[in-house]
């Protein structure tokens, strides 16, 4: 045990940036997020926070996807500093159930639509992926931008009518508008929140920013070989070793109508607390899922949380303070990503400028 890396699970963790190579183009606005001078759309289209994952993709670096956090000492892992104790980072629930944070947490700028995809659920990566983690996801939408006149869409869960048979047959064929014509095709606004269970065939639409909160591995089943800017797809991306036939067994074939759709995946916050200064609002929480948790405060003044037992991720979307941990005082501003270790049992949040901040929570 390293009691150097101990001492920091008592004070607010701020990441550096983590940007991600994906097979899709975006990332201006999460630019535009973190107020950087450039707002570039590019291959690195996600910011990873607080990740312990590793991402997949041949010839990528070899820690890429992996946090690192700013001690006062220096540049150390998320992971480094989590393997020192588990228990006093994580909680001991979390500590002894997983071993690991259990949960990932991005943000996505999408300039282009993602492929057509697919997350193996739990029981199919424990069988075909020797996991012990699935990729159930979720979006929580913050903002949109119209690209090439197009508005922001998401596509999600099969239509009515939709076989086995029939989408075997378009991937074979390479039938994109037929697979997509599969799907049900929602517009979005910033405030929407889905739910995108594994197994359930989606895809994110142009112009879509939004945080995915989801279970902590990069496992993608994708049906498309070319993306839609013309990057061609490796074996591996596509199906992740297991050949194409194997890759279709993902998909859950259930078929639903529209109405049914939206009422299945798509979620309405709800308020938890509301008083003077603030107000706390649930997103996603055990009713949907036991993989993770989010919330959004709204602040224009002063509130106190206490810990639950486990860590939790502060991601600071918008507005200025600081946080009140220990006797001591630290800043937060716009694109602060905070990791708050089980051994801190109360924050103070205080805004100097009206704050947005998304409190990310491990699996309940």
């Amino acid at each position: 045990m390293n009691n150097d890396l101990r001492q920091y699970a008592y004070i607010p963790l701020k990441q550096n940036h983590n940007r991600v190579w994906r097979t899709y183009e975006g990332g201006a606005l999460i630019d535009k997020w973190k107020r950087s001078d450039s707002e570039i759309d590019g291959d690195l289209p996600e910011e990873w926070i607080m990740s312990t994952v590793t991402a997949r993709g041949k010839g990528r670096p070899e820690r890429e996807g992996l946090s690192l956090i700013n001690t006062p000492e220096g540049i150390i892992s998320l992971k480094d500093l989590i393997d020192s104790d588990k228990t006093l980072y994580l909680g001991e629930k979390i500590a002894e159930k997983y071993g690991t944070t259990g949960v990932l947490i991005k943000m996505l700028d999408a300039k282009e639509r993602l492929t057509i995809q697919v997350h193996p659920d739990k029981l199919y990566a424990k069988k075909m992926l020797n996991s012990n983690f699935g990729k159930t996801e979720s979006w929580y939408v913050l903002n949109k931008r119209e690209v090439g006149g197009e508005k922001p869409v998401v596509y999600m869960g099969f239509k009515e009518g939709v076989t086995p048979e029939i989408w075997k047959q378009h991937f074979l064929n390479q039938d994109i508008a037929g697979m997509l014509n599969c799907l049900h095709r929602i517009e979005i606004k910033p405030g929407d929140a889905f739910m995108v269970y594994g197994g359930v065939p989606h895809a994110i639409g142009s112009g879509c920013f939004l945080m995915e909160v989801q279970e902590p591995t990069d496992y993608t089943m994708r049906v498309e070989k070319v993306t839609p800017a013309g990057l061609e797809i490796s074996d591996e991306l596509i199906h992740q070793g297991l050949g194409a036939d194997k890759m279709l067994e993902c998909f859950h074939y259930s078929t639903y109508s529209y109405k049914e759709a939206m009422a299945k995946w798509k979620i309405e916050p709800q308020v938890l607390d509301e008083a003077k200064g603030y107000k706390l609002k649930s997103i996603f929480n055990e009713k949907h899922t036991d993989c993770f948790g989010l919330e959004e405060l709204d602040l224009n003044g002063t509130i106190s949380i206490k810990a639950n037992g486990a860590f939790r991720v502060a991601v600071i979307y918008t507005g200025e303070g600081v946080m009140l941990c220990g006797g001591k005082e630290y800043e937060y501003s716009q694109g602060d990503e905070i990791f708050l270790s089980a051994a801190i049992d109360e924050i103070t949040f205080q805004s100097k400028i009206a704050s947005k901040i998304l409190l990310c929570y491990p699996p309940s």
